[in-house]
């Protein structure tokens, strides 16, 4: 049996400054109009980081979010933690995030020169009630695929994902993104792209 240790954004760089909104109570129905809502924005995202279309996503994103993923380690049984503390593939804010984007747009983004080709597989999403009326804890499984050029196979990254949906006037902002990868290895030639 797998343990599952929840994601402590306290613990990063900017976690400090993040919104610490928690769930409250089981899982929503599958046919409350919170979790339908929420479903389809992540559907939508999904399909907006396929087409690479990384202003839209911007747009998506919280003044305050928070987007972390700790770099998974490997421990053993009872130890407590399956994360390395003060280690983080990302731990970004909307500043770091916005700059990545820009950098997209120059020469220096050879990483993405070409293009990746994505694909963002979302299922087992869970949503839960907050104490706030305009919030939404959201959980998710992600599988994405990757290939770039013509003679490197293909990666795939397989995450979880613990988001805090927030409405605002222009519709749900993602306000934070915990991300636990399922391996303590990443088999991709790097993580230029968003989970």
């Amino acid at each position: 049996m797998t343990t599952y240790f929840p994601i402590d954004g306290s613990r990063s760089q900017l976690g400090g400054y993040a919104s610490t909104t928690e769930r409250v109570g089981e899982s929503l129905m599958f046919d409350d109009p919170r979790h339908l809502a929420a479903h389809r924005w992540l559907v939508e995202e999904s399909y907006i980081l396929d087409q690479q279309r990384y202003d839209d996503w911007l747009a998506l994103l919280a003044e305050d979010i928070h987007y972390y993923m700790p770099v998974k380690v490997t421990t053993a049984l009872g130890a407590g933690y399956d994360t390395a503390p003060g280690m983080a593939h990302f731990d970004e804010n909307k500043y770091s995030l916005s700059r990545r984007v820009a950098r997209f747009a120059t020469e220096h983004a050879w990483t993405e020169d070409p293009p990746s080709r994505l694909r963002h597989f979302i299922t087992n999403v869970r949503t839960f009630a907050t104490r706030n009326d305009d919030e939404l804890i959201v959980d998710s499984a992600e599988l994405l695929f990757r290939s770039r050029g013509d003679i490197r196979e293909p990666a795939l990254i397989s995450a979880g994902r613990v988001d805090l949906l927030r409405r605002s006037e222009s519709g749900w902002l993602l306000a934070r993104r915990h991300i636990s990868v399922d391996e303590s290895v990443l088999r991709t030639q790097n993580l230029a792209i968003f989970l």
